[in-house]
């Protein structure tokens, strides 16, 4: 268990820098001084890397994992404090497994289809139903919105966002609508300067506040996950809610096949 996990010092000292770097870059980047969220993407990243981050004098709670069979595997090892983000891909038949199994999932961020809204509403429901002796809240979920118009992503086309939303807050009893997300197009990003936005984070955020009034909801109810490493300060000037920031704080990630779940420290090293 994480109790017993060793911790290499000289590893985890160079994760707290690097964290603090990161939150004080977000709060130089937001003006109008509103909370966001940092998501740690931990993804291909040691279980010993988050305890580091988990323990003080960070104490961070949210972490983010793509891969749904690693989620699992941290999720066991470590404790049941951590508020785990799900932002890959999502398969549909797996989204009933992904939000039985795990108990402190707070958040699934890569939905883009009813279907999958469906599965995890099936898999929430399941959850709830075996652990009637402890109150559960919702699970939240992001409708993921393909604002750059690449085939190759995910996500719903900003105009069937609306729909999607409705599905989730009238069909999905278990589930709370936590706002929408975008991943965007890296020349969007590597393109933005200082005098010009970026376009995806234009685009997603005029679709929640379209959502928004169609809903008949403020859009402080519906939250921007917007922004990674290379991008996420331009977000948060856009109004993002939530960044997710991964190699900037863990470093290179390796290759899956190659991936540890929990790495192994030499005595002495703790």
């Amino acid at each position: 268990m994480s109790k017993e996990m060793p911790i290499n010092p000289q590893r985890a000292k160079h994760l707290v820098e690097e964290f603090t770097k990161i939150k004080q870059r977000i709060q130089n980047a937001n003006k109008t001084r509103k909370n966001v969220r940092l998501v740690a993407v931990s993804k291909l990243k040691p279980a010993n890397d988050i305890v580091a981050l988990h323990q003080p004098p960070t104490s961070h709670l949210h972490f983010g994992e793509n891969y749904q069979q690693e989620l699992l595997e941290k999720s066991q090892l470590l404790p049941s404090s951590i508020r785990w983000h799900f932002i890959g891909a999502l398969q549909t038949n797996k989204c009933k497994p992904l939000a039985e199994q795990i108990p402190n999932l707070w958040c699934v961020e890569s939905v883009d289809t009813a279907k999958k809204a469906d599965q995890l509403e099936k898999g929430r429901a399941a959850f709830v139903e075996k652990s009637k002796d402890e109150v559960k809240e919702k699970l939240r979920v992001f409708v993921q919105v393909n604002t750059s118009g690449e085939e190759n992503k995910s996500g719903v086309e900003p105009g069937d966002a609306l729909g999607l939303c409705k599905h989730i807050r009238s069909d999905c009893p278990h589930l709370q609508l936590q706002g929408l997300m975008t991943i965007g197009a890296i020349a969007r990003s590597q393109a933005t300067t200082d005098e010009t936005v970026n376009e995806d984070f234009v685009a997603l955020r005029e679709t929640r506040d379209k959502v928004a009034e169609a809903l008949g909801v403020g859009k402080e109810q519906l939250e921007l996950s917007m922004g990674m490493s290379e991008d996420f300060e331009g977000a948060i000037a856009q109004g993002s809610d939530e960044v997710r920031v991964g190699s900037t704080i863990f470093g290179e990630r390796p290759q899956k096949k190659d991936a540890k779940v929990k790495d192994d420290v030499e005595e002495g090293a703790r």
